[in-house]
């Protein structure tokens, strides 16, 4: 294997997933994954999906204002249109795409490219969410990174909704969700009913 300018061997083809509940650090570890790579010199492409615009149209940012330059897209078929000649794709809030992400990013896994993923595994009632799961499963590496339980400081479980809503996609902030470990998660459930 070759090593590239920072020293790290040249990879083939691989998945790696960054998951876990809002607020835990996902979108910041795939901005620096990312930014590691562009340091190497390695091509780069990151994709996110169009329906994200709360802190930009177009960049990918996280809660605490690391952004990166993105393209946002509609689904999971129009990056492997776009992202031909590049080392490494970057796929961010991954939960909101279609089940055909999957497939598009084991197929460009398997052409050599390694793909960084970041996403939400479940949503506000604890549900494994969108293509997560099966993206967990089928990737080389898996980092699950928790955000801290604003009620007892234990590591976060789930992003609790605050507002009341039943649709499954609802963005939002601080003033929308709230990270919480399972006891207090399960102790809000209780009083809710």
């Amino acid at each position: 294997m070759a090593e590239n300018v920072s020293g790290e061997a040249h990879r083939p083809g691989r998945i790696e997933v960054v998951c876990g509940s809002m607020f835990s650090g996902k979108t910041e570890e795939l901005i620096r994954r990312m930014r590691r790579a562009q340091f190497a010199r390695q091509r780069v492409e990151i994709f996110k999906p169009s329906i994200d615009v709360r802190y930009s149209d177009e960049d990918v940012v996280s809660h605490d204002q690391k952004h990166i330059q993105s393209t946002p897209i509609d689904s999971s078929a129009s990056i492997l249109l776009l992202s031909s000649d590049i080392d490494v794709v970057g796929i961010d809030e991954a939960q909101f795409f279609d089940m055909g992400l999957v497939d598009v990013c084991n197929e460009l896994a398997n052409r050599g490219v390694r793909v960084i993923i970041a996403g939400l595994d479940m949503d506000f009632r604890g549900v494994p969410f969108g293509p997560m799961p099966a993206l967990c499963a089928i990737a080389d590496d898996v980092t699950k990174v928790h955000a801290i339980c604003v009620r007892c400081g234990n590591l976060a479980y789930v992003s609790h909704r605050k507002v009341t809503s039943d649709k499954r996609v609802l963005l939002g902030e601080t003033q929308e969700y709230e990270p919480l470990c399972r006891e207090c998660y399960q102790k809000e459930m209780r009083q809710g009913k």
